[in-house]
Formats: structure tokens, sequence, C-alpha cells
């Protein structure tokens, strides 16, 4: 809405006159936008960083391939002694409910093939409970990633 404001002027004689002027209504964005866009960036650097696997120290070795990661993945970590639990995928499981589970995620797979992530650190019979348990459930292929040598 203008403001209307007046004023006197004795020059020729007219008396008062009233003059219209606009007030300055608008909001300025320009600093919204900017603080948008840095809050923007920030959330963007610091999304992937939210995201915490489970850490699990892969084996080493010279002669491993590049293969496509499997679909379906068990992480075996070092607690699994302690507590005998497995990750199937972002999922706790218990390792007497692992084969059902598995066979479960894999139904409607043609070739069923599972990505068997462990600690380096866990022994020999525990590696091979968590095989029996996939053996079990039907997996025809089990994919053992691993990480190379230090140069």
């Amino acid at each position: 809405m203008p403001k209307v404001q007046s004023t006197e002027h004795n020059s020729g004689g007219r008396g008062r006159r009233r003059r219209t002027t606009t007030s300055l209504a608008e909001i300025n964005v320009v600093p919204l936008v900017d603080v948008m866009l840095v809050l923007l960036v920030i959330f963007m650097v610091t999304a992937p960083m939210m995201h915490r696997d489970v850490d699990v120290k892969l084996p080493t070795s010279k002669r491993a391939s590049a293969n496509t990661p499997a679909t379906v993945v068990v992480t075996v970590p070092l607690s699994f002694r302690t507590d005998q639990k497995v990750r199937l995928g972002e999922e706790s499981v218990r390792l007497d409910v692992l084969a059902e589970r598995v066979r479960q995620v894999t139904l409607m797979q043609e070739h069923k093939q599972v990505g068997l992530r462990l600690d380096k650190n866990l022994t020999a019979q525990e590696f091979m409970n968590v095989w029996d348990r996939l053996r079990e459930a039907g997996v025809e292929n089990i994919g053992i990633p691993t990480d190379l040598p230090p140069r």
C-alpha cells in the first residue's frame, strides 16, 4: 500500500500538496537461496558418510579376479564368534535361520548366487558353518570377495 506524505511548499502560492511514495515491501530472496545452496552442498557431501556398514577385514589375494558383485551379500563379522549372527544385506540374521532367509531372498533368481564377505580372522570351521547353511539354502555359486595385497 503506498504511503501518503504531506509536504508544504510556500513557493508559488500553491499551498499544500500531497506526494505519494511506494514502500519497499519485497523480501530479498538472494540470501535465502545462498543459505539453502550451502546447506544442500553440506548434505550432499555428508550423506554418503552417514551409511556405516559392518567392519570386515577381508582376506587378501594376489590372483583375485574382478567379478560382478552378487545381488545377495552375506557378511560374517568377527563378532560372529560370540553371537552367531551374520548380516544378510542390511538385516541381522541368526545362523540357524540363515538358510531359510537366503532361500526366501533368492527365490526368484535363476542362478542362485551369493557373495560371502567374511572377516579374515575367522576360523575355517566358522567359515564352513556359514558355507553349509548357504548350500542348504540351494545357493549354486558362492563368491568370496577379497582385498588386493598392499603394494
